[in-house]
């Protein structure tokens, strides 16, 4: 298939030893293969060679999505044009002409080539963001991540306090990531140790750490009064003590580089160009308002309607229809970092955002899950926030109120009766 537009389409197939290639020139019958070794000189080496011998010529390269390193060492060489490939998208295209599921890295590749060749109008060219949205995104990322493996941490400490000493999960606190518990598990790291404490001892302790209630300090000094243990085994105890004694420090550490995390994103969010567009959104915080602005982003063209950031980000609905039968369910192939911004903050919405108060309520009452209400206040949300991100507007809720007014929306109407009644 000849090329008007691009002295060659290749496809470029990542592996983790060699990596797979197809190229057709402009006007070729056939396309040619190959594989590099998986090196960045080896890859930086074909890089070069593939620009001389179509001497800066633009040539279209096609990449299965995911492969961020190899995206940002491509877009060194402005002579590509690169097109991300769902690897859904690929494994479909591949299966359909290969029923029976046989897999290797140069028929990827080719599958990638055909893809560029025949059905380039539905792929889209990789456009980045600038680099201040890049390095927030890559932050917020990183922040996630670092949550991510906290909350492991921390369900595994739970797990091994939970076979010998289950009262620390109420002594040390409701939250064992926080810095209390970590000081009553190295203080008293068995129940032993608690009860050796006099009661004073156990109260100045958790006053130190700022737990104030009377009330509940009392609870626990009557729990370590009342308290058994539940193994006496040292051969079990002794190897669970070194268990605990590192899971603390774990999470300790855990503590100090999230801390430098988030100064770092904040810093960077507060000198984002678009950062006061999102600060100013209901709920949104120090944690989701850089989040709301990768997912964004600051390139319009990139969702240019609603429906595609509400589908993409995995808050849209997927309709099927079979015969007769027609059914609803969410959908499964989108980010998960993406989704759960826009879900968790459509959550934070509902107690700072008299509209999306009114709004889970109504659908509360009408049966829905507490889930399933805040993707579609996630859904509505989007729409929202869509059109001032492209009218470059900032939200302001007395607008989308009387926009609803105007509409007769019931949101409107609901909203309406409950200030009448307060």
């Amino acid at each position: 298939m000849k090329n008007e537009n691009y002295a060659a389409l290749v496809a470029l197939d990542w592996g983790d030893q060699k990596h797979a290639f197809a190229q057709q020139l402009s006007g070729a019958e056939r396309p040619e293969q190959g594989v590099i070794e998986a090196t960045p000189e080896a890859l930086h080496a074909w890089l070069e060679q593939l620009g001389q011998t179509h001497e800066g010529k633009p040539v279209a390269l096609a990449v299965e999505a995911g492969r961020n390193c190899l995206l940002h060492a491509l877009l060194e060489y402005p002579w590509l044009t690169i097109y991300p490939v769902h690897p859904a998208t690929s494994a479909r295209f591949r299966t359909a002409f290969t029923p029976s599921g046989a897999k290797d890295d140069g028929p990827d590749a080719l599958v990638l080539l055909t893809l560029l060749r025949m059905h380039r109008a539905q792929l889209t060219p990789l456009v980045l963001d600038t680099p201040q949205t890049r390095e927030l995104a890559a932050l917020v990322a990183a922040r996630r991540h670092a949550v991510d493996q906290r909350t492991g941490t921390a369900n595994q400490l739970d797990s091994v306090l939970k076979g010998y000493f289950p009262q620390a999960r109420t002594l040390a606190g409701d939250d064992l990531t926080k810095p209390m518990a970590w000081a009553f598990l190295r203080r008293f790291p068995e129940l032993t140790a608690v009860k050796k404490a006099q009661p004073a001892t156990l109260r100045a302790f958790y006053l130190k750490h700022n737990a104030r209630s009377a009330e509940r300090i009392a609870e626990r000094l009557a729990l370590v009064a009342q308290a058994r243990a539940l193994i006496a085994d040292r051969a079990l105890i002794a190897p669970a003590l070194l268990a605990v004694a590192l899971l603390v420090d774990l999470l300790e550490v855990h503590a100090r580089h999230l801390g430098v995390l988030e100064a770092r994103i904040a810093e960077a969010f507060a000198a984002h160009p678009r950062a006061e567009f999102f600060a100013a959104l209901p709920g949104a915080g120090a944690a989701l308002a850089p989040r709301l602005l990768v997912a964004f982003g600051d390139q319009p063209a990139r969702y240019p309607c609603a429906a595609s950031l509400q589908k993409y980000a995995g808050v849209a609905p997927v309709r099927e229809k079979s015969g007769q039968k027609q059914w609803t369910h969410w959908r499964w192939a989108a980010p998960k970092f993406l989704r759960q911004s826009f879900v968790e903050w459509a959550g934070q919405t509902v107690v700072r955002c008299d509209w999306a108060h009114a709004y889970y309520h109504q659908q509360r009452r009408a049966g829905k899950a507490h889930h399933a209400v805040l993707r579609a206040l996630a859904f509505k949300w989007i729409r929202i926030l869509w059109r001032c991100w492209h009218e470059q507007k900032p939200y302001d809720e007395q607008v989308y109120l009387a926009a609803l007014r105007r509409r007769g929306s019931p949101l409107a109407i609901a909203l309406q009766k409950t200030r009448i009644k307060s």
